[in-house]
C-alpha cells in the first residue's frame, strides 16, 4: 500500500528553510500586517504567524522552526523506498521464490529509518503517517518470514524426493550395468579378457583428517584372501609429502560409519604409493629409494631395503602428483612395484617383488614415460595407466601384460569428482578400485570382458 502523499503536501510546500535558522517565505514585503491563517490554508505547524499581505493578496511571514523537526527530505526518501519495496515484494511473489535474505535486509533498514524519524519530534500528522509505515513494514516482515519458513519446508521434502529418485536411478544404472557385464566375477578370480569398462564413481566420504588433508591413499587388503575384511585409510599431511598417520577398520561399514577403528602413527612414510597386501603395509621409505613394510598388527617397522636403480624424491612422479615416485600394487597374481630409472629415461618400470624379501623378482620395462600418466594399478598381472583428460575425467589408455609381455592401447574414460587422484588400489576380493581423490574416497567397479568360448568345428 502507498502512504497517502497528500497528508504531507501542506508541509512540503512551506518547511523548505534550515531548521532553526529564520527564513523568509519572500524576500519583499508589504506594510500590511495580518495573520497568514486568514486568507489561505496553513498547516498547524505554522498557524496563527504574525505576517503581511501585499496588493496581490499573497501573505509574507518569517517562520522559526525547531531544530529537531523531521526532515522532509528524509520523509520523501523513506516513501520512495517502502514503494520500491512493495513492488519489489510483489513481483518476486507472482513470479518466483524472493530472495529472502536481500529483502530481510531492505525492510529492516527500512524499519530503523521509521524508529529513527519516530525518535523525532513532529506533527500528529506525520506521527500517524510513520506508525503507519511501521506497521506496514512489520506485516510485510510477518509475512517474508513466514513464505521463508514455508520454503524451507517445501525444499527439504523436495531433497527428500530428490534422494529417493537418486537411488532408484542408482539401483536401476546397477542393475544395467551387472546385465551388460555379465555374471560377476568370483572373488580372485581371472577368468576373464581384460578390463572393459569402468563404473561411475561412488563417493564413501571425506578422508577422517579433513579437507586439507588433500593427497592420500585408502582401500581393502590387495591379497586375494576371503578371510580379510580389512579397510585402511592413510591422509597424508598437509604438504602432500609426509606419510604419518593411518587408521585401520575391521569393516565397510565400520569406515562409513568411522568407529572400531585403530588409528597409528607411522613418521617415516614418503609420498601415497602405499598397499596394504597379507596385513602388511608397504611404503617408500622417506627421502630414499628404499621400500620398507610395516606389520599392521603391532605397528612395527619388518623390512626395509633400497629398491635398485629406482628415481627418487620427486624425480620422475606421475603428473600432477607430486612424491609418488615408488608406487606399490597388489592383485591376484602378488606384490608389485611401479617406478622408474634413470637407466629407463623415465619410462616406467614394473617390478614382482618377494612378499618376504622385498627382493625383485623379475622386472618389465614398457614404452610409457611415467610422468605423462596420472596413476596406475595391476589386475592379474595387467598394468593398467591413467592419463587426464580434464578436469573431470580420467582415461585408462594403456595396459601391459607381463604374462605375454605385449602392450596394447585402450580407451576406457574413468570419471572423476575432483581433478586429482593420488592413490589408486586395486582389490581382488570384489574387483574395485579404490581412488583417493583430493581427500575424498570414492570407489569404482571394475568390468572384465568375459572368455571367448572355444567353438567346435562343424562336422565334416
Amino acid at each position: 500500500m502507498q502512504p497517502a502523499l497528500g497528508l504531507w503536501m501542506p508541509l512540503l510546500l512551506l518547511l523548505q528553510v534550515l531548521p532553526g535558522q529564520p527564513q523568509s517565505l519572500k524576500e519583499e514585503s508589504t506594510p500590511s500586517s495580518v495573520n497568514c491563517d486568514q486568507n489561505q490554508p496553513v498547516h498547524e505547524l505554522v498557524k496563527r504567524v504574525p505576517g503581511s499581505v501585499d496588493e496581490d493578496g499573497l501573505c509574507h511571514c518569517v517562520v522559526h522552526l525547531p531544530n529537531n523537526l523531521i526532515p522532509m527530505n528524509q520523509l520523501e526518501q523513506l516513501q520512495s523506498i517502502t514503494q520500491v519495496l512493495m513492488d519489489k515484494y510483489d513481483q518476486e511473489l507472482s513470479r518466483e521464490p524472493p530472495t529472502y535474505n536481500l529483502l530481510c535486509l531492505e525492510l529492516e533498514g527500512a524499519r530503523e529509518l521509521v524508529t529513527q524519524l519516530m525518535a523525532k519530534e513532529g506533527g500528529t500528522e506525520t506521527e500517524d503517517l510513520l506508525s503507519q509505515l511501521q506497521s506496514q513494514i512489520a506485516n510485510a516482515s510477518l509475512t517474508l518470514k513466514f513464505l521463508a519458513d514455508s520454503n524451507q519446508r517445501s525444499l527439504r521434502a523436495y531433497l527428500q524426493e530428490v534422494d529417493i529418485l537418486e537411488g532408484r536411478l542408482s539401483d536401476c544404472e546397477r542393475e544395467k550395468w551387472q546385465e551388460a557385464s555379465g555374471p560377476p566375477l568370483p572373488p580372485g578370480s581371472c577368468a576373464h579378457g581384460g578390463l572393459q569398462k569402468v563404473s561411475r564413481p561412488l563417493v564413501v566420504q571425506l578422508n577422517w583428517r579433513g579437507f586439507s588433508h588433500m593427497a592420500g591413499v585408502w582401500g581393502r587388503d590387495s591379497a586375494p584372501d576371503l578371510d580379510s575384511s580389512l579397510y585402511w585409510v592413510a591422509p597424508l599431511s598437509k604438504d602432500g609429502r609426509y606419510f604419518d598417520y593411518y587408521r585401520l577398520y575391521k569393516s565397510y561399514d565400520d569406515l562409513v560409519l568411522m568407529k572400531n577403528y585403530v588409528e597409528r602413527a607411522m613418521g617415516y612414510g614418503d609420498g601415497s604409493g602405499n598397499t596394504v597386501y597379507e596385513n602388511f603395509m608397504y611404503f617408500n621409505y622417506y627421502g630414499t629409494r628404499d621400500i620398507a613394510k610395516v606389520n599392521l598388527s603391532s605397528n612395527t617397522l619388518v623390512l626395509r631395503r633400497p629398491l635398485p636403480s629406482a628415481t627418487y624424491n620427486n624425480r620422475f612422479s606421475y603428473a600432477g602428483v607430486s612424491w609418488k615416485d615408488i608406487d606399490f600394487a597388489g592383485d591376484e597374481k602378488g606384490l608389485w612395484v611401479l617406478y622408474a630409472t634413470e637407466e629407463s629415461k623415465g619410462n616406467l618400470v614394473v617390478s614382482r617383488l618377494n612378499t618376504s624379501t622385498l627382493a625383485v623378482e623379475k622386472t618389465w620395462r614398457t614404452s610409457q614415460y611415467k610422468p605423462a600418466m596420472s596413476g596406475a594399478f595391476m589386475a592379474c598381472g595387467v598394468l593398467y595407466a591413467l592419463r587426464p583428460l580434464s578436469t573431470r575425467q580420467e582415461e585408462i589408455f594403456y595396459a601391459f601384460d607381463t604374462t605375454t609381455g605385449r602392450e596394447r592401447r585402450l580407451s576406457i574414460p574413468l570419471d572423476k569428482m575432483l581433478e586429482t587422484l593420488h592413490g589408486i588400489n586395486y582389490s581382488p576380493l570384489d574387483h574395485k578400485l579404490y581412488v583417493y581423490n583430493d581427500g575424498y574416497l570414492i570407489n569404482y567397479d571394475l568390468s572384465f570382458l568375459a572368455l571367448k568360448q572355444k567353438q567346435s568345428k562343424p562336422p565334416a
